[in-house]
């Protein structure tokens, strides 16, 4: 495109289906349709929706709530109403906006074309909620009188992804009133795609972008790993230095707690007791509350062992693999980048890459072969974890059963190898061979699995190579 959007193919597609929806003009005398549309910060969801309300040439508002006051909040949905594409904007003023969002939204249905298409987008949605608890009512009640009898389609985007997914939940005003949407980051296909890498290269830079469009904008085709990190580190402001430090300031303005745990995690740390020590000796009630909270707003993920026997062994990890990179390389080094030392940055990177990016990878594997399970894995795969016991002896990569937590019965058992030049070889199978002697509910007769990044030197079980992993991101949208 002349204006530089690439991608989202699918998500135009899924907007364009619901406009379409409104064209068709709905049943019941009711045209007007709410598209719930969340993904993670810095993803692209504004920039996609805009994209889209350009190419549809429909007269639309593109509001933004900014976090501020309600007060403020009404004054700049106002101004952009004024701003906007609408054939009317009616007394919208941002001198004398309207003073409760009842008024607002009542006005700027009458402001709607009747008989032709139009588009209200709402971003930062969580902001009004949290600055208005009545927002949410005074939606529902808009949307359902006035709304939802227009051609109207109603986009409301939010970051925060546990407030956009309980909007449509029952018990909440907008309960089944809206269409969900996710916009995920860039799939590792997707980046291989944009940046012309090999299906190995392609899993590396989504280690390191977590697939932020707004990171790969500076990854030009073809370029290697390495010469994108100098680029980038060269930069203070680059989006691969500065992202996740403005995500994180929206996210935890004012929990030091969260952002101590968060690094704790982020610089290796796994269990409970660890996290806290490294987090600065917090109170078990002080760090099970910052593990909820992050939890909880999908920054991290708690996971338990996969086998057919229950485990209070639970792990966290960093959810985003472009944040699990920052903050494991680069949030203590900032102030080198800014001194022009950011060549020290990628001399510890590199140090520190092999083992990093083959615990990193694991998490991204898994869901590979869960996507791929039908095709790769045995007859009732429905779940892809790992296991290990509180010794790590024995810690196995890849488990696949029929269900989790606890299993009825492990249908395969695997081994991740994710270096160059080292392919899976005899002394791995070994090692695998008896990790699955010690896991619950695995026998000799139960299928092993090894991928591996350089392929493999012996035979006696299914290998797995990038390439293959790569097609679990390939397939047409359904």
């Amino acid at each position: 495109m002349a204006n530089g959007f690439i991608g989202r193919q699918a998500e135009l597609r899924r907007l364009g289906d619901q406009l379409a929806l409104v064209r068709s003009g709905g049943g019941l005398g009711r045209p007007g349709r709410a598209l719930i549309m969340r993904g993670r910060r810095r993803v692209g969801k504004s920039r996609l929706v805009e994209e889209f309300v350009e190419r549809s040439g429909l007269p639309y508002l593109f509001y933004t709530a900014e976090g501020l006051s309600n007060g403020e909040d009404l004054r700049s949905f106002a101004q952009a109403v004024e701003e906007s594409t609408l054939p009317e904007t009616g007394d919208f003023s941002p001198e004398d906006p309207p003073t409760r969002w009842t008024d607002a939204l009542n006005s700027l249905s009458d402001l709607l074309p009747q008989d032709s298409p139009s588009i209200v987008v709402i971003d930062e949605m969580p902001y009004l909620i949290a600055q208005d608890p009545g927002f949410e009512g005074a939606l529902q009640r808009a949307f359902d009188r006035r709304f939802s009898r227009l051609p109207v389609l109603l986009i409301l985007i939010g970051s925060d992804l546990a407030v956009m997914e309980q909007i449509d939940t029952y018990g909440r005003p907008f309960y089944q009133r809206g269409t969900e949407m996710v916009v995920p980051p860039f799939n590792p296909a997707e980046i291989a795609e944009r940046t012309g890498l090999g299906a190995a290269e392609a899993f590396d830079a989504f280690l390191v972008t977590g697939g932020l469009p707004l990171v790969l904008e500076r990854w030009n085709p073809g370029t290697p790993l390495g010469e994108f990190l100098e680029s980038s580190l060269q930069d203070p402001t680059s989006p691969l230095l500065v992202s996740a430090e403005r995500s994180l300031a929206a996210e935890f303005p004012a929990e030091a707690n969260a952002r101590q745990v968060l690094r704790a995690i982020g610089n290796g740390e796994r269990s409970f007791s660890h996290i806290g020590r490294a987090a600065g000796d917090l109170q078990p009630a002080s760090l099970k509350r910052s593990l909820e909270v992050l939890s909880e707003r999908r920054i991290v993920r708690a996971e338990t062992p996969l086998s057919t026997r229950p485990s209070r062994e639970t792990r966290y990890r960093i959810d985003d693999p472009y944040l699990r990179f920052w903050l494991y390389f680069l949030a203590g080094a900032i102030s080198k980048v800014e001194r022009g030392r950011g060549d020290l940055v990628l001399k510890s990177i590199r140090a520190g890459w092999p083992s990093w990016r083959g615990r990193a990878v694991e998490p991204v594997v898994r869901e590979a072969l869960w996507r791929l399970a039908p095709e790769l894995l045995p007859e009732g795969t429905d779940v892809v974890g790992g296991y290990w016991t509180r010794s790590n002896n024995p810690e196995i990569d890849v488990v696949g059963a029929d269900r989790e937590p606890v299993a009825k019965r492990v249908t395969v058992v695997g081994s991740i190898k994710w270096l160059e030049h080292k392919p899976f070889d005899q002394r791995d199978f070994a090692a695998l061979i008896a990790h699955r002697a010690q896991l619950p509910g695995a026998d000799e007769d139960t299928p092993l699995l090894a991928v591996a990044r350089s392929g493999c030197s012996v035979g006696g079980l299914a290998c797995v190579g990038p390439e293959a992993l790569l097609g679990a991101w390939r397939r047409p949208p359904q």
